[in-house]
């Protein structure tokens, strides 16, 4: 059998010829594969990361770093094969915008054939610790097979699809895996909405796929689009579904995929994980632990992994990229004027500190573009801190931020608290049992808009000269 469209192989083979993969034979599953992954991202020009021959395991591999360069997330999001990080900025920008509205496109097309289907175990037969689980940080509270996973739900009245990418622990001894989805986030609300109407929920989980998938699955699509549908735009071509016991679609390019039921009766204990936020989130507690009607996989398994932790992490760079141009395309769609660029920064997770560059127009004008980022559907969830810089500031370039930060702001003029706003769970400030609410910082970092034309100069020479010098004197400064 051919390999499907959007198959993981055919990415690998892709990849492996730009010489951006890396194969690891050997190692252990608890914590020395984890280890060898955060040592790579912590690289200059980190590659992914194949490993097989997993110790203890005579068949099944776990990909990880998959998204993190320039070239790969360019070919993975079908935007060019030789892009550098400006390249890959330039390419992406406005693109989230023509996704969405291309979307209804491109719907998952039905078919009945896949290799997935070279192994079918039925529900009272699966033991998900036949597959190379790792237990990614010495801190976790288990292993930990979704981290690179695409959870797919439905709402029990529209039919809408979501597919989105939560932290998932083996528990009951490999019989099931506990799902830890966000409050707030689109598979928890249907869910819940499941439980309310029908006292169960349908749920498909596919644990190795092409990242296009992670991409979609790991940041905010807008409401009402599918992240298969989505993700056919990015790629130009439907993804290819099989449909299953619950009547989920089931990406057929997948390598594992399982499929079941969440009830509400059903918990399991799961945490602490090494999250996104760079710390352990939380202590030990209940979390819906799925009743697997269905495995399947294909010979020789592909996981995708994508363990979060302190930044940079395996999924840190594709969201910083990703985010910056979702935010920059929704405030450019919502008819602000002057944006020059967003940027959310990697150091935050690509959340929690976001940079917005903008030509001041009118009194007022920062503020409204430092407002409007912290609440967009694209930047809402647990943002911490918002600056708006002037247009000669990068603001992908923290240490050009924080240099207007601390020349063009007052802290008791330009520094609004907003509180009560989107927080998380995953919070380490947060008090445990509190609700997850958060504040944040809205920072005016614009010179004063009354005194735009008499603010003191930028002792720099002009870039033009700069430029030309650089020419002139290459030899010298190379």
């Amino acid at each position: 059998m051919t390999e499907p469209a959007t198959s993981l192989r055919t990415w690998l083979e892709t990849i492996d010829g730009f010489g951006e993969l890396r194969s690891v034979r050997g190692a252990h599953w608890d914590t020395e594969l984890g280890a060898i992954a955060e040592l790579s991202y912590q690289r200059a020009n980190p590659k992914a990361m194949l490993f097989s021959d997993i110790d203890g395991y005579p068949s099944g591999r776990v990909l990880t770093g998959s998204t993190g360069s320039a070239r790969r997330l360019g070919h993975t999001l079908n935007l060019g094969d030789d892009l550098d990080d400006a390249g890959l900025v330039a390419a992406l920008r406005g693109k989230p915008s023509r996704w969405a509205a291309g979307a209804a496109d491109f719907p998952p097309e039905v078919v009945t054939a896949s290799p997935l289907l070279d192994n079918v175990i039925e529900g009272p037969d699966v033991n998900l610790l036949d597959l190379p689980v790792p237990r990614w940080h010495a801190g976790d509270g288990g292993r930990y097979i979704g981290t690179g996973c695409l959870v797919i739900t439905s709402d029990p009245e529209t039919g809408e699809i979501n597919g989105g990418c939560y932290r998932m622990e083996v528990v009951e001894d490999g019989r099931s895996a506990t799902i830890n989805a966000v409050p707030g986030k689109h598979g928890a609300q249907h869910t819940q909405r499941w439980f309310e109407r029908h006292g169960r929920a349908p749920v498909v989980v596919s644990f190795g796929h092409h990242p296009v998938l992670l991409v979609t699955g790991g940041t905010e699509v807008p409401t009402g689009i599918s992240e298969l549908a989505y993700a056919g735009a990015i790629l130009g071509q439907r993804v290819p579904v099989l449909t299953g016991e619950t009547g989920l679609p089931i990406p057929a390019a997948a390598e594992v995929v399982i499929e079941g039921w969440l009830r509400p009766d059903h918990l399991q204990d799961e945490g602490p994980f090494g999250e996104w936020t760079g710390y352990y989130s939380g202590k030990r507690r209940p979390a819906p632990a799925m009743d697997i009607v269905a495995m399947y996989h294909r010979d020789d398994p592909i996981m995708l992994g994508a363990p979060p932790g302190k930044p940079p992490h395996d999924y840190s760079y594709m969201r910083t990229v990703m985010k910056s141009a979702m935010i920059e395309d929704a405030l450019v769609n919502a008819g602000v004027p002057g944006v020059r660029k967003a940027w959310a920064h990697e150091s935050g997770g690509g959340r929690l500190f976001i940079a917005v560059s903008v030509e001041p127009r009118y009194a007022g004008h920062a503020r409204q573009v430092g407002h409007l980022t912290a609440q967009l559907p694209a930047a809402a969830y647990m943002n911490r801190f918002v600056v708006v810089v002037d247009e000669d500031i990068d603001a992908a370039d923290l240490d050009e931020v924080i240099w207007a930060m601390s020349t063009r702001c007052d802290p008791a003029k330009d520094i609004d608290i907003v509180p009560g706003t989107w927080g998380s769970k995953l919070d380490p400030l947060l008090v445990e049992g509190a609700p997850p609410f958060n504040s944040r910082a809205v920072i005016d970092a614009c010179r004063p808009y009354d005194r735009r034309s008499t603010f003191p100069k930028v002792s720099t020479g002009d870039p033009e000269y700069l430029e030309s010098v650089a020419r002139k004197w290459a030899r010298e400064l190379a």
